[in-house]
């Protein structure tokens, strides 16, 4: 049965500064734009997920400035960043901290913390499937809870607290792929890929870009502000049931689950991306000056949203049926 109950709509005071996000969108992009060739579905993507406070995964060949964008994000938003670049012989510790003793007056000694790199506001973690699964588990509570804990002290991470991670898909070797609580993590999955021809043919012809001096757009502060107004943005229950109808449509063990998703199915996406589902197309409608979401809204989200968190059947993996196909069957079973 739908749920009834009615939409709270936006206080009239948000209106002005809903339309004050719009604009910050329009000059982010902008700027990015002015090293980042082409590229507009990923920026936009990535702003989506900034907006709705969210962490990213992007995943694509090298060579095809995903690095490049992040760290373009940060000077744009004049964010304390930290980039590491994930390898075998990572430790939790180097991405945590650790604690060191002191010797104090009088020969007392004691532990000091010393933060490591994630103690940021936007945290580039580059090729993170060459670190073990260890390593990898260093930020499970950063990102989910925005703290680290070491040494029995729990430390709060500052807000802002983003995480944006490269991962490139054909290169396997030595290599450790994401655990499903890793992946789940991500609120989207931002697949990069080639240029067109005229996007391409600009890009060898400037070279790297890096020279291209970026200015700040909002401070820390305002994008706060912001991902606070995204979060007071209107949901209808026709959109929270039809997400729900997503979630369901998506686990083999439901009987709403359509036959075709069932034999390419281990398991579904679980009840946290419904929220990350929402939480998204609650930034796409703000980004985009609407004053409530919409089904189309959600149904373009899905696929970031939920396609990484399919865990795939053997036999879609022996058919090549990928998860992008799944989502598709999916999103055939609920219609808008």
């Amino acid at each position: 049965m739908a749920n009834s109950s009615p939409v709270t709509a936006l206080p009239a005071d948000d209106g002005e500064a809903l339309r004050s996000l719009a604009e910050s969108r329009q000059r982010l992009t902008s700027e990015l734009h002015r090293r980042i060739v082409g590229q507009q579905e990923v920026i936009e993507l990535l702003l989506t997920c900034l907006f709705a406070r969210g962490h990213g995964l992007f995943v694509g060949v090298p060579g095809l400035a995903k690095t490049l964008l992040v760290s373009s994000l940060a000077e744009t938003l004049d964010l304390d960043f930290s980039r590491i670049q994930f390898t075998p012989d990572l430790m939790p510790a180097d991405i945590t901290g650790s604690e060191v003793l002191e010797e104090g007056e009088g020969g007392r000694r004691s532990f000091r913390f010393v933060a490591g790199p994630v103690f940021c506001n936007l945290l580039l973690a580059d090729e993170i499937n060459r670190t073990p699964p260890k390593t990898q588990a260093a930020l499970l509570q950063a990102m989910q809870e925005g703290k680290v804990s070491a040494g029995g002290k729990t430390h709060r991470l500052p807000p802002p607290f983003h995480v944006f991670a490269t991962q490139n898909p054909i290169e396997q070797e030595g290599t450790y792929p994401l655990p499903e609580a890793q992946l789940d993590r991500f609120m989207l999955q931002i697949n990069v890929g080639y240029p067109d021809v005229q996007s391409e043919r600009q890009i060898v012809a400037l070279g790297t870009g890096d020279d291209v001096q970026l200015s700040p757009v909002l401070t820390p502060v305002q994008l706060l502000a912001h991902q606070a107004l995204v979060r007071r943005i209107p949901v209808p229950p026709s959109v929270v049931d039809h997400v729900v109808g997503l979630l369901r449509a998506s686990r083999p063990s439901d009987d709403a689950c359509p036959k075709a998703v069932k034999e390419l199915v281990r398991w579904g996406a679980g009840p946290r991306a419904g929220q990350q589902l929402i939480a998204a197309a609650q930034a796409k409608a703000a980004l985009d000056g609407r004053a409530a979401v919409n089904v189309h809204d959600v149904r373009e989200l899905s696929g970031p949203v939920l396609e990484h968190r399919l865990v795939r059947s053997f036999s879609a993996e022996s058919r090549g049926v990928s998860s992008h196909e799944i989502m598709s069957e999916i999103l055939s079973a609920v219609p808008a």
